[in-house]
């Protein structure tokens, strides 16, 4: 088995490339890629077999980092990110400097800041954010353990990272909300 180090190099190895990492998330097991390549955003749409149209999470390591990748992050932002008991994906408007298959057709991106110590590592080393999604088929359940995914997600994806595979935790999607520059914000998803 390998160490946590040697997974994160792996990892990161096979984002800069291009490549699609199947990883533990803070909510439940992803489809991964560097969120700035848009060839491996595409290959994310392929092997999940979802529509372009519907976009992915860009995972980032730190608040600091929405600036990077949204026009104007609204204050509110920050108190919905320090008050959130589970992790909170956040939909801003005015999104930047991602690939423009990550981005939603209006706009916007879907931004979470990850509280996984292995996706914060992940992001930090790559310097960029992840694009993620859950590690399904679109229109199939999604898979809450590592034993849930189906084999054609495990054959089509270019690396499957070694740790957390046996935990048995009790996954919970994020909380989606869509966040407007006037501050008003909507839920989406509980």
């Amino acid at each position: 088995m390998k160490t946590f180090e040697e997974e994160i190099k792996l990892a990161v190895e096979a984002l800069k490339k291009g490549k699609v990492i199947l990883y533990p998330t803070d909510t439940i097991w992803g489809l991964g890629c560097d969120a700035t390549n848009s060839k491996a955003v595409e290959k994310v749409f392929k092997i999940k077999k979802r529509t372009e149209n519907k976009s992915l999470i860009a995972l980032v390591d730190s608040e600091e980092r929405l600036k990077d990748y949204i026009k104007e992050v609204p204050p509110i932002a920050f108190d919905l990110i320090q008050n959130a008991a589970n992790p909170i994906s956040i939909i801003f408007p005015g999104a930047k400097n991602l690939a423009k298959n990550a981005i939603g057709s209006d706009g916007t991106v879907c931004i979470r800041v990850t509280t996984s110590e292995f996706c914060k590592e992940l992001v930090r080393r790559l310097g960029k954010p992840i694009a993620s999604t859950s590690a399904n088929i679109s229109g199939e359940d999604t898979a809450l353990f590592f034993n849930q995914i189906s084999k054609n997600i495990l054959d089509t994806v270019d690396h499957v990272v070694g740790l957390y595979q046996d935990e048995i935790n009790i996954p919970k999607a994020s909380t989606i909300i869509k966040l407007e520059v006037n501050g008003r914000f909507e839920i989406i998803r509980a």
